[in-house]
């Protein structure tokens, strides 16, 4: 009983523990006809301290029937200076044997893809991220949701 009991507690522990760094982690669903290549998908993220340094992820959930080993995705990112720069993310989803990567129970998978590590944002306020679609696809289908997750790094 008592074993059982340290082992909840040091599991609720650790899953506090994890949550105290983020700064800020929200999904966009992805409708279930599929991404059109032309929609975006739009994050605000308030920056309040410029001086530490941060780690940035994007989280991509898919379910067994996306169709490719990889996604790409373009990235835009505009500064509270209004400064915008962009860039192109390649993730992979599966091995080269079609064996998915990341996490998750039956058809939907979860794969945390590491964008920036350690990366200081120049100023404090408002971030705004679009992600869309880089697939030849018009219309890409598999894909649930989209996310971003920032936290502060070590």
């Amino acid at each position: 009983m008592i074993k059982k009991s340290l082992i909840l507690f040091v599991i609720i522990l650790m899953s506090i523990s994890c949550h105290q760094n983020e700064v800020y982690f929200q999904y966009n669903k992805i409708p279930n006809g599929g991404w059109n290549k032309d929609s975006l998908l739009n994050y605000d993220i308030h920056i309040t301290d410029n001086a530490i340094s941060y780690n940035f992820y994007i989280h991509v959930r898919h379910h067994g029937n996306y169709p490719y080993q990889n996604i790409w995705l373009f990235l835009q990112q505009m500064n509270p200076d209004s400064a915008i720069t962009k860039d192109t993310i390649e993730a992979y989803l599966a091995d080269q044997y079609g064996k998915w990567l990341g996490s998750g129970a039956g058809n939907l998978k979860e794969m945390p893809i590491i964008y920036k590590k350690q990366v200081q944002f120049p100023d404090t306020g408002v971030y705004r991220f679009k992600i869309r679609q880089g697939m030849r696809d018009s219309l890409l289908q598999g894909i649930n949701d989209v996310g971003i997750r920032i936290e502060k790094a070590d």
